[in-house]
């Protein structure tokens, strides 16, 4: 069962285009590394929740999207080795900041559970 590496992020409207190209780019160079895949989705039916939701969770403002993502591996072991080598991948080091705000952006590593 893959390993997967989750994402939920807020992007301002204006800078989709922006967001796009870096995604682009930044699936390119994990797939070539090893990646089985690699996955961006713009929210379409994520209602502003009472007490949560996605929008809440990243603190989402009118003027921004949310995104949710995953690469998967094929396992742990694999997803650090895989990682390591896109964070030292000098394409994904323009030294331009992101397209968003990256200290509202969620993240973590999963273990498949259930796979039907």
């Amino acid at each position: 069962m893959p390993y997967v590496d989750g994402f939920l992020l807020a992007v301002p409207k204006a800078n989709l285009d922006a967001y796009r190209a870096l995604a682009e780019l930044a699936g390119k160079v994990w797939m070539e590394h090893g990646a089985l895949s690699y996955v961006e989705c713009l929210a379409d039916d994520v209602p502003y929740g009472e007490l949560t939701s996605f929008p809440r969770a990243v603190q989402a403002k009118d003027d921004e999207i949310v995104i949710f993502s995953w690469i998967t591996y094929p396992d742990r072991a694999s997803r650090d080795a895989i990682n390591a080598k896109v964070m030292a991948d000098p394409r994904l080091k323009s030294g331009d900041a992101p397209p968003f705000d990256g200290k509202r952006m969620i993240y973590g590593g999963f273990e498949g559970f259930v796979s039907l």
